[in-house]
């Protein structure tokens, strides 16, 4: 089957799009699927993507080519919106320099399936579920009308009161109010009604964007957090001429910013007339370029005193929530082969920012995810029962991410649900998953099969589909009971140097690829001990996706005192036998010892993906001659020079 995997998109969240599409790429199994990258640029446009540019770290490292960058007097880093209004013919040739351009038409004749890892506006708000339904072709997650109320937060807080599930109190402001409000005054009220502190939101972003939290009745904090999710902001002459030149070129490419700032284009505003200037504000102005951005505020300090910058896709309401201290949670909930909702188990997020923020939720080390999340048995069921009833009620498909907290007195509030979670490998999407004993790519063709059942209960195109299914099917089945030929591949990663953490991402990078190969089956290998001793460990799927080494040689030291699992994790996962039975295979459910004679046995080669000592001083490699087996990489003499600076240089 040929699955289009769709990523980028034209929302705030693209760059989080482009990661979880190299993610599903890398993860798909390929005995049963053919994957077909189609990146979705910041326009709307569809390209058949070069396989290369999949592992470019940014979106803005391939496209647009830096070939047709405008000459410019100071370097930024831009995006295809920034080029301005391109005719046809060139914005087809810059397509041209890193794929195909493809047509909505077109696109059942390039696949069979599309997988959705869209986020935010134009991914998650049923639009491009519309139009894959237009052209019959059948999609990942939700349809179009719960897309549509997952995205919109403000239609879902009045859901959830209509229904009489617990939300914190709200209230809505529009955008064309708040141009006339007094901000102290509406602050008063809103401390009154609500009270402090509040949780200002952009209603229609994720990822945190657009988010800011007001503790203080101080009307200066309330203005920034409004704007920041209306996503204007205001610049004063007086700001800007505090600034260096440094300084004023870092404001620029923090208001351009797409996720810490506004992004571009903007309209400009400039007004407050200077008192040495005579005349009116100036009028509306649309920049595209930054460098133009930069240069029309120069210009404009010495005759405005003001300038309002307004994000041509900003929001037009905001939403002000009560603030709620608890315990903050994300529950995975999947439609069961009955399509019935199941939770998986939900994981805590601590973190070390007041707010569960974008830096927090993507870059490694600012937040721990705790799977379950360490509460008794029963409250975690109230959560997981809180969830089911929440996908049920808002028609939510195949899957959902709902985020919420419990409080101290056990009360459970849910809130933003995702129709399409994250995607990184170290994502709540497969870290729940991996608790059942899926690892990644056992999990997305349990997805793209429950999506097909969906697509095909919601009426789209119901005899093709269950031909599709019954292929689908028939190709999983021939699997059970077989035996595996694949070359068995043992990934060594964690270590005991400070390197360790990178070590276990380079291991879980490998598996990932591996696991979804045709050729090789990795095995995990967790490595702990000392240089006057190597502990090896084989690592079930779901201790191998905790958040880093420690957590993972925390979870084998409990295994080894014989703490049991969470006994929520056992229900659970009795719950999920019928998707388990069909889709994991068999697994070990803890961390199991072993000698290099046992890894001998139950490897075939090795692939190292230790950094530092002992994996690049040779000590690990001369044990593995020892047994006889083979590794990737330096032989054990040349890793033993490497390793040393001095050496390497004489």
């Amino acid at each position: 089957m040929r699955v289009g995997i769709f990523f980028g998109g034209t929302s705030r969240e693209r760059e989080i799009s482009f990661a979880g599409g190299r993610t599903v790429f890398d993860n798909l199994d390929k005995g049963l699927f053919q994957p077909v990258p189609l990146f979705v640029d910041s326009q709307g446009h569809f390209i058949l993507l070069d396989w290369q540019y999949l592992y470019k770290g940014t979106i803005r490292d391939f496209f647009p080519p830096a070939a047709a960058l405008p000459a410019s007097r100071h370097p930024w880093q831009l995006y295809l919106e920034n080029l301005g209004e391109l005719r046809d013919e060139a914005l087809t040739d810059l397509i041209s320099q890193v794929g195909r351009r493809v047509e909505a038409s077109e696109l059942p004749q390039l696949m069979d399936f599309a997988f959705l890892a869209l986020h935010g506006p134009g991914g998650e708000d049923g639009a491009i579920q519309g139009l894959l339904e237009w052209v019959g072709l059948p999609y990942s997650g939700s349809g179009i009308l719960p897309s549509a109320l997952g995205i919109d937060k403000i239609a879902q807080k009045k859901l959830l009161k209509a229904i009489g599930l617990a939300t914190p109190d709200f209230c809505v402001l529009t955008a064309a109010d708040w141009d006339t409000a007094d901000p102290a005054a509406l602050l008063s009220l809103l401390g009154r009604e609500l009270g402090l502190p509040l949780v200002v939101k952009a209603p229609h972003q994720g990822s945190s964007i657009g988010i800011g939290i007001v503790r203080e009745e101080d009307p200066a904090q309330f203005t920034a957090a409004v704007e920041r999710a209306l996503f204007r902001r205001t610049l004063t002459a007086q700001e800007w001429e505090s600034l260096d030149e440094n300084g004023r070129l870092a404001w620029v490419r923090q208001l351009a910013d797409i996720r810490e700032g506004i992004g571009l284009p903007v309209k400009a505003v400039a007004g407050g007339i200077s008192p040495f200037v005579v005349g009116k504000d100036e009028p509306e102005t649309f920049f595209h370029h930054p460098e133009a951005l930069l240069g029309y505020i120069e210009a404009s300090f010495p005759h405005f005193s003001t300038i309002l910058f307004d994000s041509v896709t900003g929001e037009t309401q905001v939403l002000i929530e009560q603030f709620v201290a608890g315990r903050e949670f994300s529950c995975i909930v999947v439609e069961d082969e009955n399509g019935q909702p199941l939770a998986l188990p939900p994981t805590e997020i601590v973190k070390g920012t007041e707010v569960f923020d974008y830096r927090a939720k993507y870059l490694p080390g600012l937040a721990r995810k705790i799977t379950p999340i360490d509460l008794p048995e029963a409250d975690i069921e109230r959560i997981r029962q809180e969830a089911q009833k929440m996908f049920s009620t808002f028609g939510f498909e195949v899957y959902a991410r709902l985020d919420g907290f419990i409080q101290e007195d056990g009360t459970i509030f849910l809130n933003d649900p995702n129709t399409t979670s994250g995607m990184l490998p170290a994502s709540f999407f497969f870290h729940q998953a991996a608790e059942i004993g899926l690892n990644p790519s056992q999990f997305l063709t349990y997805i793209i099969r429950t999506s097909l059942a969906a697509r095909r209960r919601a009426g789209l195109k119901p005899v093709q589909l269950a031909a599709q299914l019954e292929t689908l099917d028939s190709a999983i089945r021939s699997r059970q009971g077989g035996t595996d030929e694949r070359l068995r591949v043992a990934v060594i990663m964690g270590g005991y140097s400070s390197e360790r953490h990178i070590s276990v991402e380079s291991g879980r990078n490998i598996y990932e690829k591996l696991s979804s190969s045709t050729k090789y089956r990795p095995i995990p290998i967790f490595l702990t001990g000392s240089s006057a001793e190597f502990r090896l460990y084989e690592l079930p799927i779901n201790v191998m996706l905790k958040d880093n080494a420690d957590d993972i040689r925390e979870k084998i030291e409990q295994a080894e005192a014989g703490h049991a699992a969470h006994p929520i994790l056992a229900r659970i996962r009795q719950e999920a036998e019928t998707i388990t039975a069909v889709y994991a295979g068999q697994a070990i459910a803890a961390p199991r010892r072993l000698s290099f004679a046992e890894l001998a046995d139950l490897a075939d080669e090795v692939f190292i993906a230790l950094h530092g000592r002992p994996g690049e001083d040779g000590a690990l490699q001369q044990e593995l001659e020892k047994y006889g087996l083979p590794y990737n990489g330096s032989g054990a003499a040349s890793s033993a020079v490497t390793i040393n600076k001095f050496e390497t240089n004489r």
